[in-house]
């Protein structure tokens, strides 16, 4: 059974490179009928917060992305990686190392004086003499000393890494908290993690993971390690490029749909498809697939993916989502016509919700360039007319309204701008938008009577 699972330390939120690697994991897991597992990897309690190990949570909760069992807790595990960390050392493949900060920054700047590359020298390695006093060691493993450590990468092909480019790594703290290499490795291997998918920042922990299961006599599982995310410079993804809070990608007004849509495509590709739905990339994903080259971050690719998502959004599922950016439409008995009207032109749902308040609220003020366009020859015969017109109908529909505005156009023998330019400026303060009919339907017959005269009172 294929067992994945995303890991992420709780020092801060849940970025989107973040969610990309939980996604890819999720989808190959459920491809698969296997198992995902979520992992906090809390051991570095100094650094660790609660606050964002609920954002974390949070995130996964938006996008929808299940887990199977409990979410898994490594500070809750200290007792299982100290029972390993003893193995090792009773088995002679870990030791104490006495060496103190002060000797280790004078070893290293040794080494550098001598151009050699900064490393522990392996004194305590077979260190059998008397403990210096005073000194809290900390606990190593025994790193091979000869040969390569291979393994095959799924994306990457085979790699091979030399023993003597590794040291003696610590697995325990002086304090006795253990290391992230080391627990790492026995968290996959007691969780039965078969399949490891993370970003390639990770490709040189592999082979230090590599030698704590091979010193246990653990599975070692399969391994991708996914290009990172660059922005469109070919730079390192800032957070000012995208690489922000996952949640702030719903306070912007994206859909999760539309999010996890973008990150599947960000390294991954099935022929020319954009569009994918989550059980599509179930179906389609396959690890193996995942690009040798960085992605680049494109905002304009992620606001072309959300407009089709809220376009073909039902306005049901639209209108709770709305309420978020402070539009509540759940008991207007226009609201398919608004949302009918504006969702073709909205690329997120703060701009929709932003949008309809244009047309359902009174404008507090007038475009100025608008005011330029409208303000001219006879617009404030056209409106007086306009109005006398629609006041002796009975409009309701968009089309009830075209009607008196195909009137007016008649009988002043005008072209639609002529009455269009003002009439919008005195019902939204700008110009642009949706279908005027729809506007006035929208708003209805005496809100319309209202805003307008108000119009030609203060410009008339």
């Amino acid at each position: 059974m294929v067992v994945t699972r995303f890991a992420p330390s709780p020092t801060g939120y849940l970025h989107i490179g973040g969610l990309r690697t939980a996604l890819f994991n999720w989808l190959w897991a459920r491809k698969n009928k296997g198992k995902f597992i979520l992992r906090i990897e809390d051991t570095d309690l100094a650094r660790n917060s609660k606050e964002a190990t609920k954002a974390i949570l949070e995130a996964f909760d938006w996008v929808g992305l299940d887990y199977d069992g409990e979410v898994a807790y490594q500070s809750q595990r200290f007792d299982i990686y100290k029972r390993f960390i003893q193995k090792l050392l009773d088995e002679g493949k870990a030791y104490y190392c006495y060496m103190t900060k002060e000797e280790l920054d004078a070893l290293r700047e040794e080494q550098m004086k001598r151009g050699e590359r900064p490393r522990y020298d392996r004194r305590y390695r077979d260190f059998t003499g008397t403990p210096p006093q005073g000194v809290q060691p900390v606990v190593r493993i025994k790193a091979p000393l000869e040969g390569d450590i291979v393994f095959e990468d799924g994306i990457k092909g085979t790699i091979a890494i030399k023993a003597s480019e590794l040291d003696d790594f610590i697995i325990a703290r002086s304090d006795g908290t253990p290391t992230y290499n080391f627990v790492v490795a026995i968290d996959d291997a007691l969780m039965g993690v078969t399949d490891v998918i993370r970003g390639d920042d990770h490709l040189y922990n592999t082979p230090k993971q590599i030698i704590v299961y091979e010193a246990l006599g653990l599975k070692i599982p399969r391994f991708y390690h996914v290009p990172m995310i660059l922005n469109e410079a070919g730079k390192k993804l800032s957070k000012r490029d995208g690489a922000m809070d996952v949640m702030e990608y719903k306070r912007m007004g994206y859909l999760p749909e539309a999010l996890l849509n973008f990150l599947v495509r960000l390294g991954w590709s099935h022929g020319d498809q954009e569009i994918f739905s989550l059980e599509e990339m179930k179906e389609l994903f396959d690890p193996k697939d995942i690009n040798k080259a960085p992605s680049a971050y494109n905002l304009s690719k992620l606001d072309w993916l959300n407009a089709h998502y809220i376009k073909n959004k039902p306005n049901e599922e639209l209108v709770p989502l709305l309420e978020e950016f402070g539009l509540y439409l759940a008991d207007h008995d226009k609201k398919e016509i608004l949302l009918d009207a504006l969702k073709e032109r909205a690329k997120t749902l703060k701009e929709l919700a932003q949008m309809a308040k244009e047309i359902l609220e009174v404008p507090e003020e007038y475009d100025e360039k608008a005011l330029k366009k409208a303000l001219k020859g006879e617009w404030k015969e056209i409106l007086e007319l306009f109005l006398d017109k629609l006041r002796k109908e009975e409009a309701h529909l968009p089309v009830d309204f075209h009607d008196v505005i195909e009137e007016v156009v008649k009988e002043k023998e005008i072209g639609f701008g002529k009455i269009g330019q003002p009439l919008r400026v005195a019902l939204t303060g700008k110009l642009g938008g949706p279908d005027l009919s729809e506007i006035m339907a929208i708003i209805g017959k005496d809100e319309v009577i209202q805003r307008v005269e108000r119009f030609l009172r203060s410009f008339g």
